[in-house]
């Protein structure tokens, strides 16, 4: 009920009665009231006056219910949000063998588990980042699963380009980055049987209001946050609204157009390509010139005896 009041706000733009809430809920003024008490102490700022009723004067930095407002498409037509969890990826994976469908999104505003690929730990404190994983079930062969991370990468990369104006890039295999430090990454994990993938969970983390000094002191001089790029809280709602937005616009193209559109978009968007590197993938160490992938979203590196090794998956660095 939270989400149809913030609507009534949003449409309205104005004062709308305590009366004509009532009568649009179903409910009595007095359980209005205590809604408003409600979303007051989730960080809504509401003027109330006698008269005329309640006004919608500012809204806090992250609301599920807003959220919830914000959806247009299938994906995030269903949201499942925690203040804390151990993973949001571990939990959508329970809710896709359960058989949640297709766009159900979980959201954490804190993790106390968060993974990062390879099994490292992904910092998660509260109010300073987005920690969601999107289920999704798209029929591809095991094979393609990058392709899903290639995906979710040029959404979430898009995304925040069009919410904030900073010019992100993608660091093969899945990392978002932003003046050469690290935004953000990409954890894929599924289901699957030998001919198809059952069901996928695409986890997404992202540092939105993080502060340079609460990451850890290893990572502090590589990693960044939206906050700290432009040097001003933004709005955890309004970024996760159009990444869902985006993942529905690119999950569609890769359904129904193919892979081509996506790595070609992943090419425009990558801070990789063309660049020497360092890729460790297990034991092995490779350097050498990135210089595409391919149409499993793998790493083509040619090597300096000029040969061209395709890599699935490993750290890179970036040599300078």
């Amino acid at each position: 009920m939270l989400d149809e009041i913030i609507k009534m706000f949003k449409r309205k733009g104005d004062f709308v009665s305590g009366e004509e809430m009532s009568k649009k809920l179903g409910v009595t003024r007095a359980a209005i009231w205590k809604k408003i008490e409600a979303l007051r102490n989730k960080g809504y700022k509401i003027q109330a006056s006698p008269a005329r009723g309640y006004k919608l004067i500012k809204t806090p930095e992250f609301s599920v219910e807003e959220l919830k407002t914000l959806i247009k498409g299938d994906v995030g037509g269903e949201i499942i949000f925690f203040e804390s969890i151990d993973s949001t990826n571990l939990i959508a994976m329970k809710l896709a063998e359960k058989g949640s469908p297709e766009g159900t999104v979980v959201i954490a505003d804190s993790q106390t588990k968060g993974r990062g690929r390879l099994g490292r730990a992904w910092v998660s404190p509260p109010m300073a980042g987005i920690y969601m994983s999107v289920i999704v079930r798209p029929g591809l062969e095991p094979k393609d699963a990058t392709l899903l991370t290639i995906m979710a990468a040029i959404a979430c990369a898009t995304a925040i380009r069009n919410t904030t104006g900073l010019q992100v890039k993608i660091k093969w295999p899945n990392d978002l980055m932003v003046s050469d430090k690290k935004l953000g990454g990409i954890l894929t994990e599924m289901k699957s049987d030998p001919d198809r993938i059952i069901f996928a969970v695409i986890g997404i983390g992202i540092n939105v209001n993080m502060k340079r000094k609460s990451f850890p002191p290893e990572v502090q001089p590589i990693a960044t946050s939206i906050k700290e790029e432009l040097g001003r809280i933004q709005s955890r709602t309004f970024i996760i609204a159009e990444i869902l937005k985006e993942i529905e616009r690119w999950y569609k193209v890769l359904i129904r157009t193919g892979r081509s559109p996506l790595l070609d978009e992943w090419r425009r968007l990558s801070s990789t390509l063309g660049s020497k590197v360092k890729v460790t993938a297990g034991r092995d160490i490779f350097t050498g010139t990135a210089e595409n992938i391919d149409d499993e979203g793998m790493l083509i590196l040619r090597l300096p005896s000029g040969i061209l090794k395709r890599i699935s998956a490993g750290d890179l660095t970036v040599l300078r």
